[in-house]
């Protein structure tokens, strides 16, 4: 993994990020929620291009380690609070799915201040948010005037509706593993600080 910052991949993540402040235009500014769902679902879409890049360039680097999940992330969590905004989806779903995310997030942090070692994101938590981020651009073009717009919010509450099952299934899913993590983190300078004890006495 190197330590370059300038890499196709970053560049990548990069452009997606630049793209929110354009959706948040067109959905607020222009009031075209046709629009902003597409350009959302195209960015939910294209999730797994720096990921794939990464690894065919051979550009894995430590920066990109985080950048990556983290505008994922801020994608997600701005994109679901604006629909709620422009009232396009319930306030039960959207919160629900918001609340979710500062809620891992908030146990996560916790857990690495208290040393455990991070973890990656199970692959049911990549599922679950490749399918939020196809289900609210969905409900968004459904609260448009798309002439399939009955037919997106169809198709986005049939997404929507197992997308938040597994959303809190995979956060309950983290709590043992995050106790275990702190666990061993602190079983390990338990053992670290006898074992320096037993040198100083020797």
């Amino acid at each position: 993994m190197t330590r370059t910052v300038a890499t196709w991949p970053n560049l990548v993540t990069l452009l997606r990020l630049l793209c929110l402040p354009v959706f948040l235009w067109l959905l607020f500014t222009r009031d075209d929620r046709a629009a902003a769902a597409y350009l959302l679902g195209v960015l939910g879409a294209t999730d797994w291009v720096d990921g794939w890049l990464a690894r065919r360039l051979q550009q894995r680097s430590e920066f990109g380690a985080v950048f990556d999940p983290a505008v994922d992330r801020l994608l997600f969590i701005v994109g679901v609070a604006a629909i709620i905004i422009d009232g396009a989806v319930p306030g039960w779903l959207g919160w629900g799915v918001v609340a979710r995310e500062v809620l891992v997030a908030a146990m996560m942090l916790v857990g690495t201040a208290l040393g455990m070692q991070r973890f990656p994101v199970s692959q049911w938590g990549k599922n679950y948010t490749f399918a939020l981020m196809f289900a609210f651009p969905l409900l968004l073009l459904g609260a448009s005037d798309a002439g399939w717009a009955l037919g997106a919010r169809n198709a986005g509450w049939a997404i929507a509706v197992p997308g938040v099952v597994l959303c809190y299934t995979t956060a309950i899913g983290y709590v043992p593993r995050v106790w275990r993590g702190v666990r061993a983190a602190r079983s390990g300078a338990a053992r670290s600080g006898a074992a320096r004890d037993v040198s100083d006495v020797a």
